[in-house]
């Protein structure tokens, strides 16, 4: 199941206790101090693992505990450091103080941050030995860990988004160009979560795509998935807008383009202002090349769009998916030089 928020409760060990000891010998029986130190409280350390891609692990257990340190003993024995506890999160998480709202860390792949450090040992006896104090009988406690509520909170890494209408086709898309399994079935709302996947444009090029639930009207006050999703898209560098000339709803689709940019746009103007992709989808169900280009030049006089702007695909017959992935490259390593996309 995929679970991109969640709050839990983080508490690092304590230190142990100092010890209050004296040595016992055959010839004298009450020798200097001895107590140990107690052993420092263990760390809680969150580490940004590539192989997770869900806080589901998280949706149940609340409470994370590192390990107490142990008290200090006799014979100048330390007591052992509390292990620390390691938290594995899925890059892209976000992890906030849940009481002030201040992010704490933005985790990216290798990343690895104590977020709640372990209390300090106790001094033992033997440490507060001085010359006008010989036998001192008074040893530290171990100081508390810290403690925090963090609320995390996921964000996908992908370079591509793909966003689009219900039904646009674009699960299907996703499934053509990586190796990725989304569900696909012809009702909206198929995509329950986002999806990732990884596209090879070449043995040595490769571009991470995310398929974002279908966006409708309203989509950004939380109407349908799209508010609680939306949020994936925000990292990413591109977004593929994936449009279906022809719609079993029968609706426009130069407005249903129109409705998706204005949902990106009411969720935040950073979120509509990179650069975009429109991608018209399913070129397979026209029946002829005439009149998939007369729907495309209708399409683009509406928004008042270059055709050049438009590329076509079809995700279910994996008609011009090659140039796509190299117009995509092309955008994304501006250094790079990309092809035109195929062309109806």
């Amino acid at each position: 199941m995929f679970v991109d928020q969640a709050v839990i409760t983080v508490h690092a060990g304590k230190g142990g206790n100092g010890c209050v000891s004296f040595r016992r010998e055959k010839f004298e029986s009450k020798g200097g101090p001895n107590g140990g130190n107690g052993g420092d409280g263990g760390n809680v350390v969150l580490v940004a693992d590539e192989g997770m891609s869900t806080l589901y692990d998280f949706r149940h257990q609340r409470h994370w505990e590192a390990e107490n340190g142990e008290d200090g003993g006799r014979k100048q024995c330390s007591g052992k450091a509390g292990e620390d506890l390691i938290i594995r999160l899925p890059p892209g998480t976000l992890a906030y103080d849940a009481t002030s709202g201040a992010l704490i860390h933005d985790l990216k792949a290798g990343d690895r941050v104590v977020v709640a450090r372990g209390g300090r040992g106790g001094w033992g006896n033997e440490h507060f030995k001085r010359s006008d104090n010989q036998a001192p009988k008074n040893a530290d406690p171990g100081e508390p860990g810290e403690e925090f509520s963090l609320r995390l909170e996921l964000k996908l890494i992908a370079e591509v988004g793909i966003v689009g209408k219900p039904n646009a086709g674009k699960s299907t898309l996703l499934a053509a160009l990586t190796k990725a399994t989304p569900r696909i079935a012809n009702y909206p709302f198929t995509t329950l979560s986002p999806q990732l996947g990884v596209a090879e444009v070449d043995s040595s090029r490769r571009i991470i795509l995310a398929d974002i639930p279908g966006l409708i009207e309203g989509a950004s006050e939380g109407a349908g998935l799209g508010h609680e999703f939306l949020r994936h898209i925000e990292r990413t560098r591109v977004i593929v807008h994936l449009v279906d000339l022809r719609p079993e709803d029968e609706s426009d689709p130069a407005e249903n383009y129109e409705v998706v940019r204005g949902e990106l746009r009411g969720y935040s103007e950073e979120l509509a202002d990179k650069p975009e992709l429109i991608v018209v989808n399913k070129a397979d169900l026209f029946e002829d090349e005439k009149s998939l280009k007369d729907a495309i030049n209708a399409f683009c006089r509406r928004l008042d769009l270059r055709r050049k702007d438009v590329h076509v695909v079809s995700g279910a017959a994996r008609q011009g998916l090659p140039a796509l992935l190299e117009v995509l490259w092309g955008v994304l390593h501006p250094q790079g030089k990309a092809v035109e996309g195929w062309k109806a």
